[in-house]
This record gives C-alpha cells, structure tokens and sequence, in this order.
C-alpha cells in the first residue's frame, strides 16, 4: 500500500486527512462516539506524510516517549499491528490517548510539519487510534510477557491514567501490583469525566482486561482513606504505594446561590451521566433534570464535555460563559468547534456574579456583568476587567461549574505525615516521585492539581522507576522474604 520512494517534496504535497465525523444534528442526540475514525487507505496517506526528519522532535514532544517515527513507517508500510504493538512498548493505553490527548500541544506541534508556511502536522493522535482500534478489532493484541515474580507487592491507589500506567510498567518489572479503585468499577476519570461521544466505555474495558492478563488485581469500592489508611497497605503486606487518585475536588465561584437546587459541579454532573448513566432514566436511578436553559460556566475540555454532555440531554438551549474571548479560552481548538456544530451557544467575556432563586430554593436565573480584556496577568492571559453598569439577568434552570479542580483532601487526612504545597498537592522527588514518606509515591493530578491524560502517564512512568530502584534497594538491604496475599474482605474484585 505504501510508496517509500516518495521524496520529501511529494510527502510535504500531501494533505492533513480530515478525520470524518458523524452528522451534526444527529450526534448532538446521541452518545455514540463522534469520530469515525481513518480508514485503511487513509491511515497509509496520512502516515506517508512523515519526512523522518533525523531530530525526531516529535518523540521529544510526547512525554510517555513513543517511537513516533517508527510506527508511522510501519503504518505507511501496512503493518498495522507492529505499529500498535511498536507504541504499546511505551504507552499502555493507546486507544484512549489517541482519543483525549492534546497532541497539537504535544507532539504534533513539536512536528516539523507545523513550522511549515501552512503547518499541518502529521496527524499522530489520529493514526495511534486507528492502530489500536484496528489491534483491539483483530483480537491479536500482545500481551506482555511478564518475568519472574520478585517478590514484591505494590499497591496502586487510583485506577485513572496514572494508576493504570503505573499498575502496566510495575506487572513488567515482574511486581505483584493490586490496584485500590474508589468507585465501582475501574477507570477512574477516564470513565467518571470523559463523554462516552468522545471516550467509548468499551475502549477503557478493553484496556483494563489487558492489564488483568498481566496479572494485575483490581479491587472496586476500596477507598483508601476510609477501609485502610496508607499505613495499613503496608500492615497488609505490600512494600511500596504509588498515589494515583487524580484532582476531583471541585472548584467554585463563591458566589451567592451556588447552593440552589440546580447548580452542579462538572464532576457532579459528569459523573452521573457517564458513570451512573443518568441520561438512561428511568433504566437508571440517577437522573439528572437539566431543564429547558443550561449554563456552562468555564472554558475548558471539562466544560466542552460538560456543555456537550448537557446538549444530549435534550433542553432548549446550552450557553457557555466565559470571562475572558474566545482566543483565550483554554479548550482544545477542535472541541470548542464539535459544541458549536452540536448547537452549543457561547457568551465570551461574559462573568456570572450570582445566582437567583425562586421560594422552592429552584436555580431560574444567573445575574452575569460584561468583561473586557485588559493588561496581561501572570497566565500570559489578558486579564478580564468588568465593564461598567453591564450587569444582566438570564434565565437558567441549572449550572454547571467547570472551573477546574483541586485535590481531595482524603488521602491527605489519613497521612498527615504526607507534605503537601500550598495548593494541597503532594510534594515529590521530581527524580524519583516519592512523597515525604518513605516508600509512597505519587504521579498524575495529585501531584500537578490538574493536567491531560498522557502527562499523568508520562508522570506515572517516572515513578516506576523509583518505585523499582526503592524495591530493589530493599532487597540488597533485607533478607529473602516471603509474601502472602492479603485478604481485602470490605471491598468487591473487579472481575471476580
């Protein structure tokens, strides 16, 4: 299918490949997944357009480190399944992040292609998806071979993108790794906070059955912090924990009405129609009533998830509001565009300043004041400045905060020996990703209070390695041990 005596002129005259997509007016009613996905054919063209450049920057623009120039060769050449097993030595979850990541802010923009009079960078993001789909699709995905036990046992609070990675790169340093999940099935954010549109659940399934048959023991309804503190994982037995529990404490205004029937946090709100399928009501026992008017207040990919997520659920209209304009609006670029063909509505420089109640404590109105944009501010960003008797009031049947999240104290409670910075995030080696606490590491939102998908990955690798260095350091130090497997009677097995 290939072409390899393509010159690089020839390459550089072939155009990005738009990635298709469901209609508009029908995805805007549906949680069926709105990319399509490349073909065959189209995969090969895209991926032909790599010039293998010899600085290979984009392989420095990832920060899990795959081989980018070595699996677009084996796409261009028709060996999609070397291609997805050549990405899978460096990223254990390639379906989701060819999905969620920010490629244009990662590798994609560290392309040479980008710098280009017209940039159009290879689509890498694109092409990873449709190697691991078409991987997953063959049922011939590879599973690690996994070396002999050393003997230690690792437990991995957390199964969003951290703790998966961290679970996958330990299972193939032959430790014994038991994963705590605090809800009742694994996945962390990647199935409470990402849209089924945009993350389909059978994805993640499929990615965490692969990390079971590398042996990895997941255990549901764990809350660590409240069915065993820190200390206790190393009563039951296991010799290091890597923190991986995410940012999930919501961020608000503190404005007046916040606490009216209504107003929802992003995590909330997400929540309930991803995880606990409230959108199935009244085949679910969650539902969430949105109402005929929805503010989205942020904007950000938490609040394009949450405006989109709202959009399906059938009311009249979605606004976002945003204080600052559209250039400064922190979304991905092709995000922000999907709400508005979806109908989504945008009111830019535009701040709520309260919400209003009716005698039943019911949200129907947000009083909002108009911005303008003035000096810049430590973000880089101009900062926003009220305008002068612009104060209006909209009607609203509920609100969604989509401001961004900090860290759950839980963990924190439950091990105050753990040092945390003034924004309450636990504080690592950056070398080594251990806490203040010998023998506990951390990686992912817990550790940045808020970052992508394929940066906590890329965080959670690193403190494998420190994990491993820890454990082998104690072997040296110890004497031979002997390991048994705890019995966590208060909390359900995935799988089992």
């Amino acid at each position: 299918m290939s072409n390899p005596k393509l010159s690089n002129k020839e390459r550089m005259r072939i155009p990005r490949q738009p990635m298709p997509e469901r209609d508009p007016l029908e995805r805007a009613r549906t949680f069926e997944e709105v990319n399509l996905g490349f073909s065959e054919e189209t995969a090969v063209l895209e991926a032909s357009r790599c010039i293998h450049c010899p600085n290979n920057d984009c392989v420095e623009g990832c920060p899990v480190g795959i081989n980018i120039p070595a699996f677009l060769r084996l796409i261009e050449e028709g060996d999609f399944l070397s291609a997805a097993q050549k990405i899978r030595e460096t990223n254990v979850l390639p379906a989701i992040c060819g999905r969620v990541c920010p490629q244009e802010q990662q590798c994609e923009k560290a392309c040479i292609l980008a710098l280009t009079k017209k940039p159009s960078p290879v689509s890498i993001g694109r092409l990873e998806r449709f190697v691991s789909d078409y991987e997953r699709r063959s049922g011939k995905i590879v599973i690690p071979e996994i070396p002999p036990p050393t003997g230690f046992r690792v437990a991995v609070v957390g199964s969003g993108p951290a703790g998966l990675t961290a679970a996958s790169e330990l299972a193939r340093l032959g430790h014994k790794v038991t994963i705590f999940e605090a809800l009742h099935r694994p996945g962390g954010v990647l199935f409470y906070g990402i849209p089924r549109f945009r993350l389909p659940g059978e994805i993640i399934s499929a990615e965490i059955e692969n990390l079971e048959k590398m042996g990895v023991e997941i255990v549901c309804n764990a809350v660590v912090g409240k069915f065993a503190s820190i200390a206790e994982l190393f009563e039951l037995g296991f010799d290091a924990v890597m923190i991986g529990t995410g940012a999930g404490l919501p961020w608000f205004l503190g404005i007046p009405g916040e606490n009216l029937i209504g107003v929802f946090s992003a995590n909330e709100f997400l929540t309930r129609v991803n995880l606990m399928r409230a959108d199935l009501f009244p085949e679910s026992i969650t539902p969430v009533r949105v109402g005929k008017r929805v503010a989205v207040i942020g904007a950000g990919d938490t609040a394009m998830d949450s405006a989109r997520t709202a959009q399906r659920l059938g009311p009249e209209s979605v606004t976002v509001y945003y204080r600052r304009s559209r250039a400064e609006a922190p979304c991905r670029v092709e995000e922000l565009a999907h709400a508005e063909a979806e109908g989504v509505k945008f009111e830019f420089l535009t701040n709520p300043l309260r919400f209003v109640g009716d005698e039943k404590y019911r949200l129907v109105g947000m009083e909002c004041q108009r911005m303008e944009l003035g000096e810049p501010d430590k973000s880089g960003r101009r900062r926003p400045v009220p305008v002068a008797d612009s104060n209006f009031i909209v009607p609203v049947d509920s609100a969604i905060f989509a401001l961004g999240f900090g860290v759950n104290p839980l963990i924190r409670q439950s091990a105050p020996e753990l040092e945390v910075d003034d924004r309450g995030v636990l504080k690592i080696d950056p070398e080594t990703g251990m806490t203040s606490l010998p023998g506990v590491f951390a990686a992912g939102d817990i550790v940045t209070g808020g970052a992508t998908v394929i940066l906590a990955m890329g965080q959670s690798k690193k403190a494998v390695t420190g994990i491993h260095r820890y454990l082998m350091e104690k072997k040296l130090e110890d004497s031979p041990m002997e390991t048994s497997a705890p019995q966590v009677s208060s909390a359900s097995q995935h799988g089992g």
